[in-house]
């Protein structure tokens, strides 16, 4: 009888590896999805309602809150699931990370109540509008054609991504470089890669193989002169340069304005990277903007806790984040100070020096659901201020930062000081029930509560015109309604950070 449960045990063992890994084959083609409805359709209908074209709300109300539930999935729960199964042999589950994640599951709530309608409005719009209409159309006919070359290719190729655009296709001869012979090749020419083919045998259509991958990043298109092969050009990558050779003059033009288009579009959306890059090179070059040591509770590097005894606060003469003593233990010479030695963060010091410290981990931590910058969600945020703060009306209320993000608005985040890079815990609004507090000796007039099974949260504002606000956004989030952003005062806003070296620190 023990042989039998000896030999079933691997057989069980087994069969949850395969369940767990279904699930995460499931998750990721679902986050493709996601990324599909919300940085494809979503952002280019929002980008043509900028325009006028048709309201915003409209889009608003078609997507609902997509883009929290892309986030979510792809940043939290997807990352989650992928380190557990790499770790599988240490960590054979995984239902303690659908626990953790589960409350934010409510979000898909507001998604159902709003389904119906949103149903209509699309299908209202794509008859009212010729544009909104177009706009669909164009996407699904750009996903048709990714499916064709997908299958052109033989389904080697994992080009069926949203993020790939078809720009031009088509056969083309290709010059060789050592003598005068030429080959027919098959390009295809998406708005990020050239993929290079050539033809194989195949008795269900036409058919090719992937020969070489020319990434538009650094390309560059060039007209060529050959009197023995008129109409050619030259297409040059980091991979691979190409010389081809058109069927005409005219086919000649419209690669090379293919190309030059291609190009200019990716530089174009690549000058915000540019602009992170420029900001590096120029780290040491000039004093940095400092921030304040009562906006952060925290180190801005490892996130532990201030103390005024054991763990005190210390600027970065680089960047000026506020950190501790340990992520402080760094000298670098700084271009602005005359080349002096000056202590800065660890990540400031990798970056001057080009050294990594010998503790540090080459791979950095994996960000968790509560590591997002207090900073980062106030400055796109539905509303955000001070609170008072508790779980337990027998204990003194805590002065934390409150945000409801723009893209999480059925979350609640609460932060110890508005720069802080980590959130103490968040509250996911929906279900929750709203509650007043009236005037007693317990609660001061400007308080109200948060209620949901045992779970108790008790707030009190400043005044009872920021409780009256906070209180109009929280009762449309608890019954899943994305409500609308509100402006802070401006003592709130108040949190900006001094240019120079402020003394002391």
């Amino acid at each position: 009888m023990e042989k039998d449960e000896d030999k079933q045990e691997p057989i069980k063992e087994l069969k949850l590896y395969k369940i767990a890994s279904e699930l995460l084959q499931t998750e990721r083609a679902y986050v493709t999805r996601l990324y599909l409805l919300d940085q494809v359709f979503c952002t280019k209908l929002t980008e043509e309602a900028g325009k006028g074209t048709f309201p915003v709300e409209v889009v608003k109300g078609i997507f609902s809150n997509v883009g929290s539930i892309h986030t979510f999935h792809s940043q939290f729960l997807l990352p989650d699931l992928e380190t557990r199964m790499s770790q599988w042999d240490s960590t054979p589950r995984i239902g303690d990370i659908l626990a953790q994640l589960a409350p934010f599951l409510r979000m898909y709530a507001e998604y159902v109540k709003n389904f119906d309608n949103a149903m209509d409005l699309l299908k209202q719009w794509m008859e009212r509008s010729a544009q909104f209409n177009a706009i669909i159309q164009d996407i699904q006919e750009n996903l048709k054609k990714l499916m064709e070359i997908y299958e052109m290719l033989g389904g080697e190729e994992d080009i069926v991504n949203p993020s790939n655009e078809l720009i031009k296709e088509g056969q083309i001869l290709k010059l060789a470089a050592r003598n005068t012979s030429s080959m027919e090749i098959y390009l295809i020419l998406f708005n990020n890669m050239l993929l290079y083919c050539v033809p194989k045998f195949s008795l269900v259509g036409q058919r090719f193989t992937v020969r070489t991958r020319v990434g538009v990043e650094g390309m560059k298109v060039l007209e060529t002169s050959n009197d023995d092969y008129p109409h050619t050009f030259q297409v040059s990558g980091k991979e691979r340069t190409l010389e081809l050779q058109a069927s005409s003059e005219q086919d000649k033009e419209d690669w090379i304005k293919a190309f030059q288009k291609t190009i200019e579009i990716f530089q174009q959306k690549n000058e915000t990277f540019k602009s992170a890059s420029k900001e590096k090179e120029e780290l040491g070059k000039r004093a940095p903007r400092w921030i304040r040591d009562n906006e952060v509770t925290m180190c801005m590097k490892c996130k532990e806790p201030f103390n005024p005894l054991t763990r005190r606060r210390h600027h970065c003469r680089a960047c000026g984040y506020v950190v501790c003593y340990k992520c402080s233990d760094y000298k670098a010479s700084l271009r602005y100070d005359g080349n002096k030695l000056n202590k800065v963060c660890k990540d400031c010091y990798f970056i001057l020096t080009g050294r990594m410290d010998a503790e540090e981990p080459v791979s950095g931590k994996k960000r968790g659901i509560l590591e997002i910058e207090a900073a980062q969600v106030s400055g796109n945020s539905v509303l955000c201020g001070f609170l008072q703060h508790s779980t337990d009306r027998t204990k003194p209320c805590q002065r934390v930062w409150c945000v409801i993000p723009q893209h999480d608005a059925l979350v609640l985040y609460l932060y110890g000081a508005p720069q802080d890079v980590k959130a103490q815990c968040t509250i996911p609004l929906l279900g929750y029930q709203v509650e007043d507090v009236q005037r007693s000796l317990d609660h001061p007039p400007t308080s109200f509560r948060l209620r949901q099974s045992k779970s108790v949260h008790y707030f009190t504002a400043d005044t009872e015109e920021v409780k009256l606000r906070w209180l109009g956004v929280i009762c449309k989030a608890v019954i899943g309604e994305m409500p609308e952003c509100q402006t802070p005062d401006a003592g709130d806003l108040a949190n900006g950070c001094h240019e120079g070296v402020p003394d002391g620190s």
